[in-house]
């Protein structure tokens, strides 16, 4: 917690001294007000709300996703051929680039952006996982085999667990890949959302508005985040006992 008091320390400072245009580094009195007048009307609560929910449903859809297509990979390694590089091509471009495309063909409203944010966390949660399955200990599927696991057994008791510490680590990082690729997509096309909340306020010249929704999706972020690793450690306690 040192760094950010440090921060705030030398914004403060600098605020104080006038080094800086208040038009570029609004003062705190008007980053208060900004936020005293958008939380008023309601209007920061609305586009919170809008950016949660679209996150939300297009990372439910990525784990729907991903978790079964890195399964069938694994037990068909055979079928995992055929697509691999289909796969590839699409992991390395990025979708912020087939925005306008997506906009075209599901137009502007939710399917566009939830596309996009499907493409920007599905392959964190499939390569994780299908990583971590391929990582499990032959010696543990053949301990499975010694005392005849059926392979649904040897899947729900075995490769599962084992693989539980990189489906983790990939959802955590799918959603905060999910987060970024969503605020992308209000700030290109969308009439509500932080993203928008961040563009409007540029457009109208207002930098005091552009840090509150800076600050909302950092601090929302950060609660997220910690949000999830408390459930995880509460869910999965032997997983911080080993320090994952």
């Amino acid at each position: 917690a040192l760094l950010p008091f440090i921060l705030l320390g030398l914004y403060i400072l600098i605020c104080s001294l006038n080094l800086v245009n208040p038009y570029l580094i609004p003062r705190p009195a008007q980053l208060v007000d900004a936020f005293m007048e958008l939380t008023g009307k309601g209007l920061l609560q609305q586009h919170i709300a809008q950016s949660l929910t679209r996150v939300s449903l297009g990372f439910g859809i990525s784990l729907v996703l991903a978790f079964p297509l890195a399964l069938l990979f694994y037990f068909y390694p055979t079928i995992a051929g055929y697509f691999s590089g289909t796969l590839h091509f699409l992991r390395a471009t990025p979708p912020l680039a087939l925005v306008p495309l997506l906009i075209l063909w599901f137009g502007i409203g939710e399917a566009s952006k939830l596309a996009l944010i499907v493409l920007a966390s599905f392959f964190p949660v499939f390569l994780n996982t299908l990583n971590g399955l391929q990582q499990v200990s032959p010696e543990l599927l053949e301990m499975g085999d010694s005392l005849d696991l059926s392979s649904r057994e040897k899947t729900l008791h075995i490769l599962l667990p084992e693989a539980l510490p990189s489906i983790l680590t990939g959802a955590r990082l799918a959603f905060g890949y999910s987060w970024r690729a969503l605020i992308g997509a209000e700030m290109i096309a969308a009439s509500s959302g932080l993203g928008y909340l961040i563009l409007d306020a540029q457009e109208l010249a207002r930098t005091d508005r552009v840090f509150i929704g800076i600050l909302s999706i950092g601090m929302l972020g950060l609660l997220l985040d910690s949000l999830s690793m408390f459930i995880f450690s509460r869910s999965f306690p032997w997983l911080s006992r080993e320090g994952t």
